[in-house]
C-alpha cells in the first residue's frame, strides 16, 4: 500500500498546533537529537569586550601634559586678612559686605551687620539672620527680637539707649541668612569667624552674651546650650554668658525662668 505524502501545514495551521502544545506545556522543541539539559558546558562562554581606544599620541618631542586643576583662594584665610585690615566698625561692615566666598550672600537680601549703640558695655551674639532681618537689615527685628528688647528692659538695658552704661550692642554670627532658616554650617562659621572677631575688638564690651548653640560654637568652639547657659566663661578674650536664644523661649515658655536667671546674672556683673 502506498502512503501518501502528509500535506504541508499553512501558517494557521501551525500556529494553532504550536499554541495548542504550549497549552499543554511543551516547553522545549523536539530535535533529531537528544539534549541534556543538566549538564555543563565543557568551557565557560566567552566575553567578547571591544578594546579601549588607545590614548592619542603626543606630538614628538613634546612631554606629557598633566591638567591640574586650579585652585581656589582659602575663604578663611581671606576673611582673615580682610578683618584685619579693618580699622573701625564701618570699615569692618565695609570689608563684609565685599566678602563674596561665603554662598549664603548669593541668596540674601542684605547684609546684617549690627545694631545698638557702639561702645556699649554688653555685646550681644546672636546665630543668624531670620527671614524679618534679612528683609530689614538689622538683627532681632522679629518675635525673638521683640522678646530680647522686653528681656534687655527688665534688667534696665535697651538697644536704643544712647548711653553706654544702660545700652547694648548687637550682631551674629553670620551676616546672612541661610537658606529656610536652617542653622549654620560649621564651614559658614569658620569662614565668618574672623570678621565676628574683629568685631568683638572694635566694639570693645565689657561683657558678651552668647545666644543659642551657633554662636556658643563660634565663640568657644562647644555645642549644648542647655548645658552651657548660666556658666561664665570667656571668649574673644572677655567674660561671656551663654544664654538660651529667645526663639527657643517663644516655643518653649518654661525656660523663661532660667533666661530670667541669667539676666540677673548679667545685671550683677555689670553692678560689679
Amino acid at each position: 500500500m502506498e502512503t501518501q505524502p502528509h500535506a504541508e501545514l499553512d501558517y494557521y495551521a501551525a500556529l494553532a498546533a504550536l499554541e495548542w502544545q504550549v497549552e499543554l506545556g511543551v516547553a522545549e522543541a523536539v530535535l533529531d537529537e537528544p539534549v541534556d539539559c543538566y549538564a555543563l558546558p565543557d568551557a565557560a562562554p566567552q566575553i567578547h569586550r571591544p578594546a579601549a581606544p588607545a590614548p592619542a599620541a603626543e606630538a614628538p618631542g613634546r612631554p606629557a601634559l598633566h591638567v591640574v586643576p586650579e585652585a581656589g583662594p582659602d575663604p578663611v584665610a581671606v576673611a582673615r586678612a580682610a578683618a584685619a585690615a579693618a580699622q573701625t566698625l564701618p570699615d569692618l561692615r565695609e570689608a563684609m559686605a565685599a566678602y563674596d566666598l561665603c554662598d549664603l550672600k548669593k541668596g540674601a537680601r542684605n547684609l546684617v551687620f549690627a545694631d545698638g549703640t557702639p561702645g556699649a558695655r554688653v555685646m550681644i551674639i546672636g546665630e543668624a539672620p531670620g527671614r524679618d532681618e534679612d528683609q530689614i537689615g538689622r538683627p532681632f527685628v522679629g518675635l525673638a527680637g521683640q522678646l530680647l528688647d522686653r528681656m534687655l528692659a527688665a534688667i534696665g538695658l535697651s538697644r536704643a539707649a544712647p548711653d553706654a552704661l544702660a545700652a547694648v550692642y548687637i550682631t551674629n554670627v553670620l551676616p546672612w541668612r541661610p537658606p529656610g532658616n536652617r542653622d549654620p554650617e560649621p564651614a559658614e562659621i569658620a569662614q565668618m569667624l574672623p570678621f565676628l572677631a574683629r568685631h568683638v575688638e572694635l566694639a570693645d564690651p565689657d561683657l558678651i552674651v552668647l545666644m543659642g548653640n551657633a554662636a556658643c560654637k563660634a565663640a568657644l568652639g562647644k555645642a549644648g546650650i542647655l548645658r552651657l547657659r548660666g556658666h561664665w566663661t570667656e571668649a574673644f578674650g572677655r567674660p561671656a554668658l551663654p544664654m538660651t536664644h529667645p526663639a527657643y523661649l517663644l516655643r518653649q515658655p518654661h525656660a523663661k525662668r532660667e533666661a530670667w536667671a541669667d539676666l540677673l546674672e548679667i545685671r550683677a556683673r555689670l553692678n560689679g
